[in-house]
């Protein structure tokens, strides 16, 4: 299949090209609107055979030794996961996060001067905000549905400018058991290797959890024969109250650490929310999901 490229309207655009489908906004002067779509546009055809080109490296475990990758997308995956490569990783963790990172530089660059601008690549979003601007992130408790309970305001000045969301319910395969982690992070494939890593940690271990060898599940998954979770069914709060907190334990490491600005951990109903450092926004008020 080839890339498509639809124009919603005048500051909108729809692609799709094989597993990556995007919805691309930008806001500002007419003429900056249409060079940035412009640029998004014509980079898009050229994303998913730069990624196949080198998907034997991508798929492959990080360990100590740095892989070459030649393909700006690919090295953006490399550089979000390469600070976790200590627990089982691969760059695939960040592939959306990065597409997304890769179109908004394509428009920036010839249109820094628009005042917002989103690339939603299938919920791992990158944006970018001029001062003054905010972003409104809706926050769903289940990645494969749209409904939205909550969302979040972020300021231009807060040090966010991509945000991911993870869980065993959405169309990435997960370890754990979280119905959603929505992570926040300095770009779209940090925020996605996050969230990944942490919906992966939201896990604890109950007989009536159901899970399959990735390879059985996806036969391309980059993760093998590991255990993926394919269905969770309602477990007692102490169940749910243990797999939270372990994923809040990854989270705060990352926060501590910087690859992470903050998190919202979702699983059963039951919601966490792994703040970011207040030396960080000490000029914000106290961090909170607002209603829908």
């Amino acid at each position: 299949m080839s890339a498509q490229v639809v124009w919603l309207s005048t500051n909108r655009l729809h692609l799709h090209h094989g597993p990556i489908d995007c919805i691309v906004e930008a806001h500002g002067a007419t003429t900056d609107v249409c060079s940035a779509l412009n640029a998004a546009a014509e980079r898009f055809p050229t994303l998913l055979p730069e990624l196949v080109a080198e998907l034997v490296t991508l798929r492959r475990p990080l360990t100590d030794s740095r892989p070459i990758l030649n393909g700006i997308t690919a090295r953006l995956m490399h550089e979000a996961c390469w600070p976790h490569r200590t627990v089982f990783i691969t760059p695939m963790a960040a592939v959306a996060g990065a597409v997304a990172d890769t179109l908004l530089h394509a428009m920036l660059a010839c249109a820094p001067a628009l005042s917002k601008a989103f690339v939603n690549n299938g919920g791992d979003i990158a944006f970018h905000l001029n001062p003054n601007e905010r972003f409104r992130l809706a926050i769903a408790d289940n990645p494969g549905q749209q409904a939205v309970r909550s969302f979040i305001e972020i300021g231009s000045d807060w040090h966010v400018r991509g945000a991911a969301t993870s869980g065993w319910r959405g169309r990435s395969q997960s370890l754990g058991i979280a119905d959603a982690v929505t992570s926040l992070a300095a770009n779209a494939a940090r925020a996605d290797a996050a969230a990944t890593l942490i919906a992966n940690a939201v896990n604890v271990d109950h007989p009536s959890i159901q899970r399959l060898p990735a390879c059985e599940v996806k036969d391309d998954s980059d993760l093998g024969e590991q255990l993926v979770t394919v269905c969770v069914p309602r477990l007692p709060p102490e169940y749910v109250a243990t797999a939270l907190a372990n994923g809040e334990r990854v989270a705060r490491v990352m926060v501590e650490a910087g690859t992470l600005f903050c998190a919202v951990l979702q699983c059963q109903g039951v919601t966490k929310i792994v703040p970011p450092l207040q030396r960080a926004v000490h000029h914000f008020p106290p961090f909170a999901l607002l209603a829908a």
